[in-house]
């Protein structure tokens, strides 16, 4: 079977109570849970928090919940911990209950820019694709490539955050933001996955090692997790464009 994992805490320090801040007109989280529970192969969801607020929005989907643990709900706690304890509450629900895991979507209660259309590509791609460890969806943002990236040096000048021939041959650079092509984003609105991947989480690809080594991409655009309370309009944007009007 497959199933769906949304995560998403009570607390929030840089918007607080994001994942259940009302976006167009519903509660952030609402989004993802209503794209997995459109989907033509999702049989199950579940919900790892501490928030009751979250439980109670995620009933109006059956979602079963899995209760997050003090020291996965703080501010400092790893997403990459927060999924392989509650895939391993999965794992053993569903063992007792006769079924085997075939794949896993991940979600994230504060990342509205999901479609069903999204999950579903992501789980036929993986189906036609053994290799493939997990598919996610990603923005192009060549504004923000690495070249463009900086840090604050010991001196307090701009230096760039990561050495120019960690990216490529200096001599080619110039100052277009596509002049070393498309910077794939995964935007963490959906990420789709085999078992494995959080089995084997240690061999995984950072910065997310729990989407595996092998990883499809779902062409999305303007794809966020929102942090921060000016990203809303941003998301109200991209909802908009797909077709989501205020309660509707």
């Amino acid at each position: 079977m497959i199933a769906a994992l949304m995560i998403g805490r009570a607390g929030s320090t840089g918007f607080p109570g994001k994942n259940v801040s009302l976006v167009l007109g519903r509660p952030l989280c609402e989004y993802p849970l209503m794209a997995a529970s459109g989907s033509k192969h999702v049989d199950r969801i579940f919900i790892s928090t501490d928030s009751e607020q979250i439980r109670k929005i995620g009933e109006k989907y059956s979602a079963t919940h899995i209760e997050r643990p003090p020291h996965l709900a703080t501010s400092t706690a790893l997403s990459d911990d927060v999924f392989v304890h509650a895939y391993g509450v999965i794992k053993e629900t569903l063992a007792a209950e006769g079924k085997n895991l075939e794949l896993l979507v991940l979600l994230f209660a504060n990342a509205a820019t999901i479609k069903t259309e999204f999950i579903d590509q992501g789980i036929d791609m993986l189906r036609n694709d053994p290799k493939m460890d997990g598919a996610a969806t990603t923005s192009i943002y060549n504004m923000y490539s690495p070249l463009r990236a900086r840090k604050m040096g010991s001196d307090g000048y701009l230096k760039p955050f990561v050495p120019f021939e960690a990216i490529g041959d200096p001599s080619t650079f110039n100052t277009s933001r596509d002049s070393q092509g498309d910077v794939y984003y995964t935007d963490g609105s959906t990420i789709v996955i085999r078992p494995r991947s959080l089995e084997n989480i240690s061999e995984g690809l950072l910065p997310h090692k729990w989407m595996g080594q092998h990883i499809g991409s779902i062409p999305n655009w303007g794809g966020c997790d929102v942090d921060y309370e000016w990203q809303v309009p941003i998301v109200e944007f991209w909802l908009k464009a797909h077709g989501f009007s205020e309660g509707s």
